[in-house]
């Protein structure tokens, strides 16, 4: 290939050494040639600068949108991303047992994402965490509430089943536990409510896997409710309420036939007859008591009454 000679590429008039920039002659021929390539009517150059025009436009707006929605989704609290975010927070301070702190991450959870199987469930973790703060009536709350909003929920029998262990498990009390209070001789309201919530579970979902626990507990506070009764009749035999004592143990006697504590029941039945002077219906308690309960000690002794916790000196 040819080499260019030095007289190649400059004007026939412009000396050797000389730039174009420099050349006054040349100066109207190179603004002729910048308005040509800038002109619109170029089919060269004109059109081909309005489309990378245009094109260099387009793509700066592109670039300003997805910007601009990528730092809404990144910075938004209702965005899945943080409402995933917040849930898996609220369930790491469940485990380490910050409930306070889990109880307002799920309150956030519950309202964020509202209408979602996330939000039933940040509602039975806020039950959970209420009740494991010691929050009984907050976590009975939450229950009901999401027994009410949800009653088409896959975890309806769970949140029965909580509703009542939260009830079962309803503590004594620092001076209840000292003073070794036994969980018959306390207000039974919890208990009654425990009861319900566990027959529902067994008679609404037979087949549920918390069925069998909840029959094991529904015998354990039957046995419980009826020994509460015979306490409350004993109180009154004692202190020489005879028909009221004698009220409360044909109560418990009816209600709970299959509880070991009805023999008791039946005996302080017969005595309060025996005190009011109705020999037929003392009889007839004594007989119900030896059909019921052949071998019952009962039959030998006297009435005695409980052993007394020690704080009780009357």
């Amino acid at each position: 290939m040819k080499a260019p000679s030095s007289a190649e590429g400059r004007c026939a008039h412009r000396p050797i050494g000389i730039m174009i920039e420099n050349c006054e002659k040349c100066q109207p021929a190179k603004a002729d040639l910048a308005s040509s390539l800038n002109s619109p009517e170029n089919p060269a150059t004109g059109d081909s600068l309005r489309r990378f025009g245009w094109l260099s436009g387009t793509t700066c707006v592109l670039a300003l949108v997805l910007g601009a929605c990528s730092s809404t989704v990144k910075d938004d609290p209702n965005s899945q991303a943080s409402v995933d975010k917040l849930y898996a927070e609220a369930k790491d301070d469940l485990a380490s047992g910050s409930y306070d702190r889990a109880i307002k991450s799920l309150e956030r959870v519950e309202g964020r994402a509202a209408g979602t199987l996330m939000a039933q469930q940040a509602q039975l973790d806020l039950a959970w965490a209420y009740h494991r703060s010691g929050e009984r009536a907050q976590a009975v709350t939450a229950l009901d509430r999401f027994i009410k909003l949800n009653p088409s929920s896959p975890a309806l029998d769970y949140a029965m089943y909580m509703k009542g262990l939260v009830n079962f498990n309803e503590d004594l009390g620092l001076f209840g536990r000292l003073a070794s209070q036994d969980i018959s001789e306390r207000d039974q309201q919890a208990s009654r409510d425990a009861l319900l919530a566990f027959r529902q579970v067994v008679e609404q979902f037979p087949e549920s896997s918390y069925a069998l626990d909840a029959g094991l507990r529904i015998d354990y506070i039957t046995n419980t409710l009826a020994v509460y009764e015979v306490h409350v009749a004993r109180y009154y035999f004692n202190r020489g309420a005879f028909l009221a004592a004698a009220n409360r143990a044909q109560q418990t006697a009816q209600e709970f036939q299959r509880a070991p504590a009805v023999e008791e029941a039946l005996f302080i039945l017969a005595q309060c007859y025996d005190k009011l002077g109705l020999q037929a219906l003392r009889d007839d308690a004594q007989r119900v008591l030896k059909q019921t309960f052949p071998k019952s000690a009962y039959l030998d002794s006297n009435y005695a009454a409980a052993k007394k916790a020690w704080w009780k000196i009357w």
